[in-house]
């Protein structure tokens, strides 16, 4: 065991994966003659006591007693001797930028006009981070781990993801049938918030993409019929078309004959609003045609009948025997008063 020791070590990133943040090297003691290997991508990052003596961000091979340790903050004079090593702990940071699918696992209910219970909704799409802060990093998480995956981040934002898309939503989505229209202003309200949440520690939030929004079939099926229409967010006029395709389609209960009779009688009174909504449109004026202008004939005016006595008007024949009425009062034949 003694002589296994003396043996020079390796520090380099020994489990990497796609998906790992950090890694911790987790050997008891720098040998004399060890090497530290630094990849692209990778920073390294000297620990002693939970505190940072050295970070190392250029990738290559180096050897830790000549080219390390005279850099270190405290341990820049420590000596190795035939029995001694160096007790440090070395955290190997990945630097690149994770991009991560996330999706909300249950329907978020968001207050809408027209549903007591809310719109139900739900949404998917990425977000993106890298490690910003080494020192609050260190001090929150990789103080008491080994190793920290993407899955722990995701995990610690889905918790407080459906909070925030309720948020953004209310305030930022101007049309419930159609948030996909505002998913760039909510996207930016819901990063900035979890940057603020996930900054304690030591990750920033640089993107958060939302790619869709989705509706319960129902609804969506609701949608796309009112939006066929030309009538978004009138969901009493959609009733009024599903009851149409419905009769139409043959589907309504009762079918044959009387399904068809609906269907007609459907039908006459569709035909009959259209007809009143036409008829009740102001016409459009006609521009008059200038014709040239020609003098109209006098045309005789008939002489009007000269007042009776009492207002009363004389007739032109008797209406007892039909004789030609004369000037005076009395028929002329049989003697019936004319007025």
């Amino acid at each position: 065991m003694f002589f296994r020791k003396q043996f020079a070590n390796v520090v380099e990133w020994q489990e990497f994966r796609d998906d790992m943040i950090f890694y911790k090297w987790k050997n008891d003691e720098i040998k004399k003659g060890s090497r530290l290997i630094i990849r692209p991508g990778q920073d390294a990052i000297f620990l002693n006591n939970g505190k940072i003596e050295g970070i190392f961000r250029d990738e290559g091979e180096y050897d830790i007693e000549s080219q390390i340790i005279p850099f270190l903050s405290t341990l820049k004079g420590i000596k190795f001797g035939f029995n001694s090593g160096m007790r440090v702990e070395v955290l190997f940071v990945s630097t690149k930028e994770f991009v991560v699918k996330w999706g909300t696992p249950n329907v978020i209910n968001i207050p809408a006009q027209g549903f007591p219970g809310g719109m139900p909704v739900r949404a998917n799409g990425t977000f993106t981070f890298k490690v910003s802060d080494y020192v609050t990093l260190i001090d929150q998480i990789a103080g008491v781990r080994d190793q920290y995956l993407v899955e722990d981040v995701r995990l610690r934002i889905s918790a407080v993801l459906d909070q925030l898309l309720m948020k953004w939503i209310t305030r930022e989505g101007k049309d419930m049938f159609n948030l996909q229209a505002n998913s760039f202003e909510i996207g930016r309200g819901i990063r900035e918030d979890l940057d603020m949440e996930m900054m304690k520690s030591g990750i920033s939030i640089t993107g958060f993409n939302i790619i869709s929004f989705n509706y319960p079939k129902e609804v969506q099926d609701m949608i796309n019929k009112i939006a066929s229409q030309g009538m978004v967010g009138d969901i009493g006029r959609y009733q009024q078309i599903a009851m149409t395709e419905g009769m139409a389609s043959g589907k309504m209960a009762g079918g044959g004959t009387a399904a068809d009779m609906a269907s007609m009688m459907m039908g006459m009174q569709i035909a009959g609003k259209m007809l009143e909504q036409m008829n009740q449109q102001p016409a459009q004026p006609q521009p008059a045609q200038q014709q040239p202008t020609r003098p109209q004939p006098v045309q005789p005016q008939p002489s009007a009948q000269p007042p009776q006595s009492g207002g009363a008007v004389r007739p032109n024949f008797c209406p007892n025997c039909g004789t030609k009425a004369g000037e005076g009062n009395f028929c002329s034949n049989c003697g019936h008063k004319l007025v």
